[in-house]
């Protein structure tokens, strides 16, 4: 009974946080009235970023989605973050469609410019797009980083911290004593 009553609640309180948000952000958001949000959410929009969501989005507390100035988030049907993901975009990152993210999954397509002059005191980042393919389940306190494309139906080991391109059907695990390390699965 419980589950049902937190369900009611989470769904309710999307619709109103939702519907607010869309107050201030006319074209760039878009959400289906069917998505359970937990009230310890924070979603950030930025001036002329856009933020999108599909049916049947689940995000549980304090989980966090910020898109900044300019930026873009997708994030497809029936795509569920755990407690403490970030989704922190400041060029774009798209999440496919029944996508499970564990507990304290990052996701980032940016890095701090460091090497420029006074890149850091200045808040200067390199951006490269990040993309999440169908079908795709993402181990707990698992990393993405920027220019990071994943392919459908893989698997992320937990702790993995992933950077690079990874096809259609791969598992991907990171050994602690040597690199990032991805299976292909065969059909």
């Amino acid at each position: 009974m419980k589950k049902y009553i937190r369900a009611s609640i989470c769904l309710l309180y999307s619709f109103i946080k939702f519907g607010l948000i869309k107050l201030f952000h006319l074209k760039g958001f878009k959400f289906s009235f069917l998505n359970l949000v937990s009230p310890f959410t924070e979603v950030e929009i930025g001036r002329k970023a856009n933020l999108s969501l599909g049916r049947m989005i689940r995000i549980r507390s304090g989980s966090k989605l910020r898109v900044r100035n300019g930026a873009e988030v997708q994030v497809g049907d029936n795509t569920s973050l755990n407690h403490g993901c970030m989704v922190i975009s400041h060029e774009k990152i798209i999440i496919g469609r029944d996508v499970q993210l564990g507990p304290n999954v990052l996701i980032y397509d940016h890095d701090h410019d460091f090497r420029a002059k006074n890149g850091l005191k200045e808040l200067k980042y390199k951006t490269t797009p990040v993309e999440i393919g169908d079908n795709v389940w993402i181990g707990a306190n698992s990393v993405i980083l920027r220019g990071t494309k994943i392919g459908d139906n893989c698997v992320i080991g937990a702790s993995t911290v992933v950077k690079g391109e990874f096809p259609d059907n791969s598992i991907i695990v990171q050994n602690k004593q040597t690199d990032v390390i991805s299976y292909r699965i065969s059909n």
